[in-house]
Parts: C-alpha cells; structure tokens; sequence
C-alpha cells in the first residue's frame, strides 16, 4: 500500500498512520512561566533530544485554533527564553493526561492535576517535583515549520540544557535505570507505551 499523508481516508484508512508509524516518541513534559508569573504545564510528543555537546533538545507546538495565537507554552517561552522538560514516568500517566487539556491561558495546570512544584537552579521555570529528571533550558531558537492545508503552522522550539534535576531513586551502580520509574512513550491515536524491558547490544568498534 502506498499513500500520499493528506489522503490516508482514501484508502479505508480512518486515521493517518504517521505518527503511528513513528512511534515509539518519547513525552516531553513541558513546564513555562509567562512575563506575568503565570504558570503553564503540558505534554508534547513530538520531543527529542538534539545534541550532546551542547546538551540540546526540540519539541514541536502544533498551531493554536486562532491562527492568530500560539499555545501557551509557546508564547510563555517567547516572553522568557526559559522553559523546563520533565520526564514522564508511568506513575505520572494520569497526571500528565489532565495536563493535555486545553485549559484557558493563566490556568495553572500544576494545581488542576494536583503537582507539585520544584525550584530549578538556572531558569525561573519550576519542575515538576518527584518526576524522574527534569532539564532547565534556555531557549536558543524557534523555527516556523511551513504552512499546512489550513494555513496555520506549527511551531519547533530549541532549547539549551542548562541544568539537570535528578530524583536520587532512579541512580544504580551510577547510571539512570529507566525501569525503576519506566518512561511513558506516545504511540499512535490514544495510545502510549512504557520502558520495562532492557537489552544490550556492542557496537562493532
């Protein structure tokens, strides 16, 4: 079978297979304050990390219904250059759903799933406290991605990671064990996954 992505119904298909396909995407759990201390938190499946050396990730916004807005998380991190990725751990599956909400902008998502708030070290931004790991970002740039059918674009925010909270419990023999907190991964449609499983493979060199 062979389709063009805008024309998956054509072929008996009733949702796109795209983000199905490309899956599984790790969540970055996006935490921002607005230039006016409002504070924001939402979940975002088109998250991954850039680079090493300096330690980067992304993270797509999709367009806002008013083409004329951005979500907040969006706007929050133009206004303040500073936005925080929490790690979604299956015990925060819950949690993260209520956060996917579209609440109106000055909601605090942190209080409406009943999270609670860390300080970070290098951005004003709070962390989700008890998740995981949590990365400070800077923001470095934003990119617009081109237009889609309806004339509204999404958004990629890159950011800088400059500081790294880690919860003490998810250390052993000095490494981070995924298992102990098991990462919650997007797959298609309303589905997700979580890591409980390792395997190791040796490079050839």
């Amino acid at each position: 079978m062979f389709i063009f992505p805008d024309k998956y119904k054509e072929v008996g298909l009733s949702h796109n297979p795209f983000k199905a396909l490309v899956s599984p995407r790790p969540i970055g759990w996006i935490s921002t304050r607005s230039s006016d201390g409002y504070v924001n938190i939402a979940p975002y499946s088109f998250f991954n990390a850039v680079s090493e050396q300096p330690p980067m990730v992304m993270f797509s916004s999709a367009p806002h219904k008013d083409k004329l807005l951005g979500k907040d998380s969006l706007l929050n991190i133009k206004e303040t250059g500073e936005f925080v990725v929490n790690i979604v751990s299956y015990s925060f599956r819950n949690k993260m759903n209520i956060t996917s909400k579209n609440y109106p902008r000055g909601i605090n998502e942190f209080e409406e799933a009943g999270i609670k708030m860390g300080q970070s070290k290098t951005v004003s931004v709070p962390y989700v406290k008890f998740a995981p790991a949590s990365l400070e970002c800077t923001l470095w740039k934003t990119i617009n991605l081109p237009d889609n059918l309806n004339g509204s674009s999404s958004t990629m925010i890159i950011g800088i990671v400059t500081g790294i909270n880690i919860e003490n419990s998810v250390i052993r023999d000095g490494k981070i064990d995924v298992t102990l907190y098991q990462p919650l991964a997007r797959l298609g449609y309303s589905d997700y996954s979580r890591v409980e499983d390792l395997f190791s493979i040796k490079r050839p060199d």
